[in-house]
């Protein structure tokens, strides 16, 4: 059977916020009988945004994180619902609003804080995939409709097809140790989750110190190549994707024309080494 899986690209999320208006603008002071009561209008996010701001000096990056329901195959919010929380043939889960009334404690189900809870109504309540539309035949949910980049989009498709997908795209889901089996993936999720070791290769040419470009860069831990790269216009080079406090690096740089260079980086989070100077 093809189910509903929610896929968001880390790298294309500008944090235009065009996905939490969207989707304030579908459920707030509306009524969806059997999907959803009406999202308050202050207090409630229901599609959440992220921001983590990477590295230091001239090496910053910033990644935005959309965050809402998973959808979990295995949803703690299912069982701790006993009835009042159900997952639907085709992957999406719905919070009751007639039956989990009360509920609070549904709230602490959920281990990503993506339920919410609706004071005026004592309702607990989440981001429902906008099930409502897609049982009308709407092919993708608000947030995804009104996203200009691209980075949100849903897909309904049997699991083995999802599956590839995952494989071939290098998709990721958020806190995988839970083993939840969300239905939400992200793609570039390492711009967010992990670091980077950056740096500069300069040299001193005819007493002017000088970008070099093409230098070869070697990152090393253990004595262990893991991982190449070379020097772009302006020297810089990146390796990215490294856990965090994840302990000492070394960094070997060599050019043809202007010598050599190393150093040793520790990795809390990430770190622009500065100018590293070339010297035969």
């Amino acid at each position: 059977m093809e189910k509903w899986n929610l896929i968001i690209d880390v790298a294309k999320c500008e944090n235009c916020n065009n996905c939490f208006l969207a989707t304030g603008d579908e459920h707030i002071d509306n009524d969806f009988p059997g999907y959803a009561a009406a999202q308050p209008l202050h207090g409630h996010r229901w599609i959440d945004i992220k921001r983590k701001v990477r590295g230091s000096g001239i090496m910053v990056d910033t990644a935005y994180l959309p965050t809402m329901c998973n959808h979990c195959d295995d949803a703690p919010c299912v069982e701790a619902g006993a009835g009042a929380v159900k997952k639907r043939d085709d992957g999406i889960v719905i919070i009751d609003p007639d039956k989990s009334r009360g509920r609070q404690d549904l709230i602490d189900s959920c281990p990503y804080g993506a339920i919410w809870w609706n004071q005026e109504l004592q309702l607990p309540q989440h981001w429902n995939f906008d099930a409502h539309l897609l049982d009308q035949e709407w092919n993708q949910p608000r947030g995804a409709h009104a996203c200009p980049t691209g980075a949100m989009y849903a897909l309904k498709v049997e699991d083995d097809e999802m599956a590839k997908r995952v494989n071939e795209q290098g998709l990721e889901v958020l806190k995988p140790d839970l083993d939840t089996r969300p239905r939400v993936y992200y793609k570039n999720l390492h711009r967010y989750t992990k670091s980077f070791i950056g740096g500069s290769v300069v040299a001193d040419i005819n007493d002017i110190r000088e970008c070099i470009q093409d230098a070869k860069v070697s990152l090393e831990r253990d004595n262990e190549v893991i991982a190449d790269a070379t020097s772009d216009t302006f020297g810089d080079f990146k390796f990215d994707g490294i856990d965090p406090d994840s302990g000492s690096y070394n960094i070997t740089i060599s050019h043809p024309n202007y010598g050599n260079a190393s150093l040793q980086v520790d990795v809390s989070e990430s770190v622009y080494a500065g100018e590293i100077l070339l010297a035969s």
